[in-house]
């Protein structure tokens, strides 16, 4: 049953994203709109469902009575999960289908990833509400900053294709340039809260932040933070933006990837 509900997902996730391109490329006239088989909210309602699949299957193999499994390939494809959940909102409120038509596929791949790997964290029986919640803002903010990060690769690809005078090609498939700067920052302020939120819990409600095994994920954490927050600041401030705010947003998720996957990696993948 459970092999069943994965494939069902990758399959959905799959053929969203696929209708999602041809949707993209068609011609914008009223002719081929009458024609088109489904509709924009119909393709995110199958990419819904797959999320729904995907959620369950994380659900039976991460959850038991006794304990929550984040082992390193539940938590990247929990992750993917939460990357998909904003990435249809973001998608239903705006014009960047792009987004979805690139991460649907690798959710996909998360999953089977997944599906075909075991590695164990378990957390310990009876861990503490203040915990759990530490656990979930973090992977809020890190699955939000992910998407802005994808988000500033693809304005960059629009920044150079737009320099050189060719806006053929994939620039076609993109919303026009301002819009995607509104997003990028709109996602980071989000993530922003997120990770405050997340980092705010961990340093008041748990004890060992800064022990020796979790003092890197820590330090890299903060050293994040205060990279989203000189962008923030540069931007409402100095009016940072395009290849400034990029590299910025791009600088603050490597440092927030090493935090929360680099260890993780280390420990359960290379070191087993």
């Amino acid at each position: 049953m459970d092999n069943l509900i994965v494939y069902s997902a990758i399959i959905l996730y799959l053929a969203c994203s696929a209708l999602l391109f041809f949707h993209l490329k068609r011609p914008a006239n009223k002719i081929v709109k009458s024609s088109v088989l489904f509709s924009k909210k119909q393709i995110l309602l199958a990419g819904l469902v797959a999320l729904c699949l995907h959620s369950m299957a994380l659900y039976n193999e991460m959850v038991s009575p006794t304990s929550i499994d984040l082992g390193f390939y539940h938590a990247m494809s929990l992750v993917s999960a939460v990357i998909i959940l904003f990435t249809l909102i973001a998608v239903w409120r705006y014009p960047v289908d792009i987004l979805a038509v690139v991460l649907l596929p690798l959710a996909a791949l998360t999953l089977l990833i997944d599906s075909f790997n075991n590695t164990h964290h378990l957390l310990a029986p009876g861990s503490s509400n203040a915990l759990i919640f530490h656990i979930l803002s973090s992977i809020i903010a890190y699955s939000i900053l992910a998407l802005a990060a994808l988000q500033a690769v693809l304005l960059s690809i629009q920044n150079k294709f737009l320099h050189d005078h060719q806006p053929g090609g994939v620039i076609r498939l993109m919303p026009p340039l301002r819009n995607m700067e509104v997003l990028l920052f709109e996602m980071i302020v989000v993530g922003f809260i997120a990770l405050t939120i997340s980092l705010g819990s961990g340093l008041i409600f748990l004890e060992n932040m800064f022990e020796q095994q979790l003092a890197h994920k820590t330090v890299l954490s903060i050293i994040a933070w205060f990279v989203f927050l000189i962008l923030l600041i540069g931007h409402w401030k100095l009016g940072w933006r395009g290849r400034t705010a990029i590299r910025w947003t791009l600088s603050g998720f490597a440092s927030l990837m090493l935090a929360y996957f680099g260890s993780k990696f280390v420990l359960e993948i290379i070191l087993i």
